[in-house]
């Protein structure tokens, strides 16, 4: 197969160069053609009139004196007919082109006898050889690997993708217009960080040279940014950007990927909770058309009023443990008799979600997890009446986290502790607890109002489309080619 391919690109470029004898450059850097381009969708719909048209071509059939050309651009595809009585010595250029080319033509569209819809051309010119032959749009591509890894390819010949491709940047575009309406500033925070915060997560590290300081890959969407915002006077923001992790892949896990993260003054999660259940059906509608999925085993609607669920009660009715009163051994006990791998040192904060997490998988929502303990949540602030858990809540939707929000935690001298309380445990060599932020501490001191907090990633896109999430991502990271080690897929 390599050979043939091989083959038939040697005959490209064989064509290529004798074009270049005839004076056709290959590759113009414009359309010379007189007319304004017209859209492929719109000649459609200009029988009787003469247009510009542009596009690949993506099929040639020869009839001695005629030829008809299939040519595609962004909008569909429209049939072309050559007539050798028409274009007299120019016809034989066509023996030159092949399927994958770029052409420029310009003609009348007209009905064929057959019905279809057609440009009969009278001028046309070569925008762009191409030197490799497209794959077949019957067979495609159908490596995983090599999708991913010839992604332009894999687009061209499958409209569906580029479909959903669509949607991915409405979903986004529909969350930024409904938090620009209710009020909210989008604003842009450091990628780099000094200190990585914000999350429970292993940062990258690169290097800046002009500083001659390592820097950290922000593993948030700026949360102590957009708080320190909060101190300094705003009162609505919010973020839309890449953020970086350096974890495993796996359907819901990507090492960079996309995420909103919005702050909002004066009001706490029980606000922030209503806000996002209004944005999640007004998001869901303007991409989807629908509220309604069945995302794997789930079925899922979100339209009604979501139901919340406290994360202590479930525990409880799924697995017997109750987590305000079991020791770090019963927990080790049942992830053990659940057969879920945890570090034998790992602190209570993660032996509880991992537990949690062999319960979550169950529940199809969309629910409101509500009531998590505060060894799970080193930002949000304390419930009054229940000092052990705080005012937090996670959007549960087929099983999986699909949004995280709370009441910030604002009091810099509890932040400062369990900040402590973080650091200890990375000296300890866990590499997903958070860092110290001294600055962010005295940010605090200064005071902010209070505050509530929410940030969702493009895994809800993916989820809501049926997809993995790195189906998903445009150009998913793979290894180089050369790095492939023998036994990798």
């Amino acid at each position: 197969m390599a050979k043939r391919l091989e083959a038939l690109r040697e005959v490209r470029i064989e064509k290529l160069h004798k074009l270049e004898s005839l004076g056709i450059n290959p590759f113009p850097s414009k359309i010379t053609l007189q007319g304004k381009l017209t859209k492929i969708n719109i000649a459609r719909e200009s029988l009787g009139k003469k247009v510009l048209a542009a596009g690949r071509i993506w099929s040639i059939r020869e009839h001695g004196a005629v030829s008809f050309l299939d040519l595609k651009d962004d909008t569909g595809g429209i049939q072309l007919l050559f007539q050798k009585k028409v274009l007299d010595k120019e016809f034989e250029i066509l023996d030159l082109l092949d399927t994958g080319d770029f052409l420029g033509v310009t003609g009348e569209v007209i009905k064929t006898q057959a019905g279809e819809i057609t440009i009969s051309v009278e001028k046309f010119e070569l925008l762009t050889k191409s030197i490799r032959p497209l794959p077949s749009t019957w067979f495609g591509l159908k490596d995983e690997e090599e999708r991913y890894r010839r992604r332009y390819i894999d687009l061209l010949l499958n409209d569906d993708l580029k479909d959903l491709f669509k949607k991915k940047a409405l979903f986004w575009q529909s969350m930024r217009e409904f938090l620009i309406e209710k009020g909210f500033l989008e604003v842009e925070t450091p990628v780099l960080e000094n200190t990585a915060g914000g999350a429970d997560a292993n940062p990258f590290i690169t290097h800046h040279n002009a500083l001659d300081i390592d820097l950290y890959l922000r593993i948030s969407m700026g949360e102590l940014w957009q708080k320190r915002l909060m101190v300094a006077g705003f009162g609505k923001t919010f973020e839309i950007g890449r953020q970086f992790r350096n974890e495993g892949i796996d359907r819901e896990h990507l090492q960079d990927y996309t995420q909103m993260e919005f702050y909002w003054g004066y009001a706490n999660y029980e606000d922030s909770m209503k806000l996002v259940e209004e944005m999640y059906k007004y998001v869901a509608q303007k991409t989807f058309g629908t509220l309604k999925f069945e995302i794997g085993e789930h079925k899922v609607d979100l339209s009604g009023d979501w139901k919340k669920i406290d994360y202590r009660e479930t525990l409880l009715k799924e697995t017997g443990v109750d987590i305000a009163k079991a020791s770090d051994s019963d927990l080790k006990k049942e992830l053990t008799s659940r057969k879920v791998d945890y570090e034998k040192n790992g602190e209570r904060g993660r032996l509880i979600d991992s537990l949690w997490k062999t319960v979550r998988k169950n529940i199809s929502g969309p629910v409101f997890l509500t009531g998590q303990p505060v060894e799970v949540s080193p930002l949000a602030k304390k419930m009054e009446k229940a000092p052990g858990f705080v005012e937090r809540y996670q959007v549960i939707i087929a099983g999986s986290e699909n949004g995280n929000g709370y009441s910030e935690l604002n009091d810099p001298i509890d932040q400062a502790k369990r900040f402590k309380e973080q650091q200890n445990l990375r000296e300890k060599g866990d590499t997903e607890a958070q860092m110290e932020d001294n600055d962010f501490v005295r940010a605090l001191e200064y005071g902010m109002p209070p505050t509530s907090g929410f940030g969702v990633s493009e895994r809800l896109f993916s989820f809501l489309a049926g997809k993995s999430i790195r189906e998903t991502v445009l150009f998913p990271l793979l290894r180089p080619e050369e790095g492939k080690k023998e036994g990798d897929k």
